[in-house]
């Protein structure tokens, strides 16, 4: 019976009913050691009816090995590996040792974990002792428990308190089990010591604090002998244990001290002990079939235990077992610096980086450098246990490990490029472009491409004094292309984006196809691009690749003005698995800038775009043209969204003011024909930077382009109608056509030819509510009014009224994937999918997927 636990077994149980019902739940139970978490487990597992189990729990010696606990946990279900997708079941094959590896993405590894839960729900999964659990399991879990929805699957994890920071920022829900108060503590002691004294009862009340397990354990103590005075809980539990241990024969404590460091099996055979050693620490109540009864126990036995002691059961250990167990046990057995074990270290962090084990990897490599005797080969392994560290999202722990490399003499170019990356995605591109550009002729095109990705012309000057001709030639043209003649920037990108490397060794500064599209206005060929790579890094796995992509994918998107575009959602959200903070922070911009075109306030816009610009770069950011304050294209996004809002809105001056303060960021020349409207409309047409847009579209070749720049020649013209006809001819971007149509209809309307007019008005209508832009639209109905129409009120917006989620699963739906493949795309479960399409169906008003690909909602 669990006194005093009544609301916390009803929240599990509510979980494990809706589990029955094909509902899915995660929760995080969160407490202090000896404080019930395992016991509450125990009671979920109990109230199980119609669930099948699967249990876990984490260990302190193996939470440096990849997937130890992930494979404890999914064992009985291994035989159903076939039913998932095969890059799934390849990735998971390969992380639990079951096939060799191909360097799988942890993150696949996760999907395949979900899906695998997902095929034998309803399940209640529990994970003890979760701040032991290796940290390659510990994201696998994570990224399931996060998109667990129509599943029947229960995850739950019991953790100490504030032990795992990664556990604390997971988002999950929480359960904090507190003490118990006194009635309840009394009634422990009456169930399970009946016979105590009154003040022993009294004295142990007030010692345990309310804990649990103390209310259990300190009974069986002399109880002549309690510990005096408040000492820390912990503490008191390890002293209780450790005089129980201590009473042991010697062989028994010697396997008890192997046991903690590994399992009973390896124990026995590495002490040459039989199973009759562990007979008295049963008798003492210390290990229950075969196994230690509590962590703490584990704990005590290892603690306890003298350095000789230990040295000499790993050395055992070591000689029993083989691979990167045994690296792990000579690294815990060495007395000083061995270059032998640091090589086999360093061979386990090669082995575990195979199958994304990257933070078990680092650790390897850090545990290395601690036994390697030279100091430059010392200074190499922690520059590497900083790369993986890094990659691994842990850039606080990478940053202190590049100081301790530092502190050894590193200075090597990756130890620089790594220091980099760390502060600028921490905010600070202008330290990330100073170490670069420091660092020597070889990361001279890196600290380019920081100052390219925060605009800072002045920055891209100082490189370029530092280059060859070749690459300079290059800079030059991205200097022109931010805040020169774009023109001659393009024409010079063109030339010079293919160059080889500059040096030998040295990156060059190369422009890839896609980017090139992008500079150039070929948007449709860059989107083109960007899908094929984006599909190409999901079959591969490479998921943590997938949010630098999905923003520049969401960019192109919204400059086609497709503004129900949900790619930046996703970018956001698997940036938040992956820890990638600036692609997060540049996802929250573009999903602003989106809610803008679609005529929303930002603050409630969607996920994330109520604090788009909060990151180190608001709207604002772009005043300092060197972007040296810490902004970059995350917060321009963010000052385009709330420009766009104010054009859509009438507000001119407001608009001209943002847009001129991000005139020569990147992509800033996509924008300049907003400027030109917004500084015509506002009665300041000598301000509209036409000249600007003009020499890059005739550079660009772009007919969508060059009907633009007729839009803008039209503003300022005093007979404009030629050029409005060039502009409203081109269909290549609908957006932008549609934009032309608005503002030809307008002036048409003023000189009195409304027939005319409501042409122009009525298809610029129409094809701004097919792309969900509401304030452009009614500025195009009110527009129509004038001009004599009485424009019909605005159709229902059918995928207006689906979430984002429903959004983009219906529009692969509609393709004919299967939910296997949707959910192998979006990273969800087959059974989510499902619910969604059930959930999506009726808003469509449609039954099956036949009648949804007969839409044209998804063109």
């Amino acid at each position: 019976m669990l006194h005093g636990r009544d609301k916390e077994c009803e929240r599990v149980g509510r979980l494990i009913e809706g589990a029955r019902e094909g509902r899915s739940a995660a929760l995080v139970i969160r407490a202090e050691p000896g404080t019930g978490k395992s016991a509450l487990l125990d009671h979920a597992a109990g109230e199980r009816q119609g669930l099948r189990v699967l249990r876990a729990g984490g260990i302190e010696t193996e939470c440096e090995l990849p997937f130890a606990t992930l494979h404890q946990l999914l064992r009985p279900l291994l035989g159903g590996l076939d039913a998932l997708p095969e890059p799934q079941a390849q990735a998971l094959r390969g992380a639990l040792g079951l096939a060799r590896s191909e360097g799988r993405d942890r993150f696949l590894i996760g999907l395949a974990t979900l899906t695998l839960l997902a095929e034998h729900a309803p399940l209640l999964c529990l994970v003890d002792d979760a701040h032991w659990v290796d940290r390659a399991s510990l994201e696998a879990l994570l990224f399931a428990a996060r998109r667990l929805d129509a599943e029947g699957v229960v995850l739950i994890f019991a953790t100490r308190a504030m032990e795992r920071d990664v556990l604390a920022a997971a988002g999950l829900p929480q359960l904090p089990l507190a003490d118990l108060d006194r009635q309840a503590a009394l009634s422990v002691l009456f169930e399970h010591a009946p016979g105590l004294r009154d003040h022993v009862r009294d004295r142990i009340v007030e010692e345990s604090g309310g804990n649990p397990l103390a209310l259990i354990e300190l009974p069986r103590m002399d109880q002549d002998s309690l510990p005096a005075g408040p000492l820390p809980l912990p503490r008191r539990l390890q002293e209780a244990y450790q005089e129980r241990i201590t009473a042991l024969p010697p062989d028994t404590r010697t396997l008890l001290i192997a046991m903690a460091a590994e399992d009973l099996a390896a124990a026995l055979r590495a002490t040459g002990l039989s199973l009759a050693a562990l007979a008295p620490a049963e008798q003492a109540g210390l290990v229950e079939d075969g196994a230690f009864r509590h962590p703490l126990v584990r704990a005590a036995a290892y603690q306890g235990a003298s350095f000789a002691e230990r040295v000499a059961v790993h050395r055992a250990l070591a000689r029993d077992t083989g691979g990167h167990r045994r690296a792990w046990h000579l690294a815990a057995a060495a007395t000083g610096p061995d270059e032998e074990i640091a090589a086999a270290l360093e061979r386990t962090a090669a082995q575990a980086g195979q199958v994304s084990g990257y933070a078990e990897a680092a650790a390897a490599l850090e545990q290395a450098a601690r036994l390697t005797p030279a100091t430059s080969d010392r200074v190499r392994r922690l520059t590497a246990a900083a790369t993986l560290t890094a990659d691994s999202g842990q850039s606080d722990r990478a940053a202190e490990l590049i100081d301790q490399a530092r502190r050894l003499g590193g200075a090597s170019a990756e130890l620089a490029r790594l220091r980099a990356r760390v502060e600028f995605e921490h905010g600070s591109p202008e330290a990330a472009w100073r170490l670069l550009l420091d660092a020597g002729p070889e990361l001279l095109i890196e600290a380019a491409r920081v100052a390219w990705s925060v605009g800072d012309s002045a920055g891209l000057l100082t490189v370029r004094e530092r280059l060859d001709p070749g690459p300079a030639a290059l800079v030059t043209g991205v200097v022109e292309l931010l805040s020169g003649d774009p023109g001659i920037g393009l024409d010079l990108i063109r030339r010079h984006a293919g160059l080889a490397p500059p040096r030998g060794g040295a990156d060059g500064l190369q422009i890839s196809a896609t980017a090139l599209d992008l500079l150039a206005g070929d948007l449709v060929s860059a989107r083109d691009s960007l899908l094929r790579l984006a599909a190409d890094l999901r079959s591969r796995g490479a998921i943590g690749w997938l949010p630098g992509v999905l923003t520049v994918l969401a960019e192109t998107e919204l400059l086609l003005g497709r503004t129900r575009d949900t790619t930046a959602t996703e970018a956001l959200r698997i940036a938040q698995d992956t820890g990638q903070v600036r692609h997060a922070s540049h996802a929250r911009g573009l999903l602003a800038f989106a809610a803008a075109l679609r005529g929303e306030d930002l603050a409630q816009a969607g996920p994330g775009t109520g604090d788009a610009g909060r990151d180190g770069d608001s709207g604002e950011s772009g005043r300092d043209s060197s972007g040296r304050d810490g902004s970059g294209g995350e917060g321009d996004w963010a000052g385009r969204a709330q420009a766009m809002l104010d054009l859509g809105r009438g507000r001119f001056e407001a608009a001209l003011n943002r847009l001129d303060l991000l005139a020569h960021r990147p992509h800033g020349v996509y924008f300049v024909p907003d400027q030109v409207e917004a500084a015509v409309r506002s009665g300041r047409p000598h301000l509209a930077p036409v000249a600007r847009f003009e020499s890059w579209a005739r550079a660009s070749g772009r007919p969508w382009a060059r009907a633009v720049r007729h839009r803008c020649l039209a503003l300022l013209a005093d007979e404009p109608e030629e050029h409005f006809e060039q502009a409203v001819a081109c269909s290549e971007l609908p957006f932008q056509q549609a934009r032309s149509r608005l503002l030809y209809g307008e002036w048409l309307r003023r000189s009195r030819r409304k027939s005319q007019a409501r042409t122009q008005l009525r298809a610029a209508l129409e094809a701004f509510e097919q792309a969900g832009a509401a304030a452009w639209a009614a500025h195009a109905r009110a527009e129509l009014r004038a001009a004599g129409e009485a424009a019909a009120p605005p159709a229902d917006d059918l995928l207006a009224a689906l979430t984002p989620q429903e959004l983009q699963i219906v529009r692969l739906a509609a393709t004919g994937a299967t939910n296997k493949e949707i959910g192998a795309q979006l990273f969800l479960s087959p059974k989510t999918v499902g619910h969604h399409l059930y959930r999506a169906f009726p808003k469509l008003g449609v039954s099956n997927r036949t009648e949804l690909a007969r839409l044209s909602l998804f063109a």
